[in-house]
């Protein structure tokens, strides 16, 4: 896999302490749909896209993240001739057609996975997640329409999500339409810019009229830009809860030990009877 210094979405995803700045938010779909828009130009259907397969990666001294999209194994070239005959994927990210017998999988699937990824972002949870392929499946198919959660308070938000999440592949729209979406252009979204990512795209610029020729549009555009000094909350916070669970885990080894080596004072008499009063 890839390296990336900055983990992979889930750290955004499994947190809900933290609230993620809308700006940042639209920064980071923006980011993984125009992955998404550039891989799927190229005639191939990635089949497992999760927020685990979404690799985040800070340049050393650049101050913003990179999204990328990883994990290939299961990409191939779209066949609209032959069905599927084996399952790829990720439960909760699967979208309904996967779940038919011998299903033909387009790059349909990948948008379907991007809304699922989405969601978690916004509501920390998955919209269906069944104990096996079975009940996932007969839940997806009864589930006609999906709720809106609380937390999207945003209308064009809801509406880009609601497009993503279309049950009916042929209706579901592209990572470019998505781009193109009211999400993205409206005047309210172009404005919800931080002095951050203002500032990182002037330096780009600078940079670039200085002879920097790795310096794309993206890195001169506010609204791509994801700083890392958001990010790195998110990371903090895993850490310390890393921390916190080493701690409790050496606690409960040392408590172990203790009582073994109590246990083992003891003679064997008395350990037949601690063992009958356990």
């Amino acid at each position: 896999m890839e390296y990336a210094n900055m983990m992979t979405l889930d750290i955004i995803a499994k947190q809900q302490d933290i609230s993620l700045p809308t700006y940042t938010l639209r920064a980071l779909m923006k980011q993984i749909l125009e992955g998404m828009r550039a891989f799927h130009s190229s005639g191939f259907v990635h089949r497992d896209i999760k927020c685990d397969n979404i690799l985040l990666h800070s340049p050393p001294g650049s101050g913003r993240v990179h999204a990328k999209i990883s994990d290939f194994g299961f990409a191939k070239k779209v066949d609209l001739n032959n069905k599927q005959t084996y399952t790829a994927g990720t439960l909760p990210f699967m979208s309904p057609e996967q779940f038919l017998v011998n299903p033909i999988i387009t790059q349909k699937v990948d948008i379907y996975a991007l809304g699922i990824i989405f969601y978690k972002l916004i509501t920390h949870k998955y919209p269906v997640n069944e104990r096996n392929f079975k009940e996932q499946g007969k839940k997806m198919t009864q589930l006609k329409y999906k709720k809106r959660p609380l937390e999207i308070k945003n209308n064009l938000l809801q509406d880009l999500l609601s497009r993503l999440l279309e049950f009916d592949p042929n209706k579901r729209i592209s990572a470019l339409e998505a781009l193109q979406h009211p999400y993205f252009t409206s005047p309210e979204a172009l404005s919800d810019i931080s002095k951050g990512q203002q500032d990182l795209a002037s330096l780009a610029t600078v940079a670039e009229l200085e002879g920097d020729s790795s310096i794309t549009e993206f890195d001169k555009e506010p609204t791509f830009i994801v700083a890392e000094s958001i990010i790195k909350q998110f990371i903090l916070k895993e850490q310390l809860q890393a921390e916190r669970d080493l701690l409790e885990l050496n606690m409960n080894l040392e408590e172990i030990k203790e009582k073994f080596e109590n246990f083992s004072k003891l003679s064997f008499l008395e350990r037949d009877v601690a063992q009958n009063k356990c």
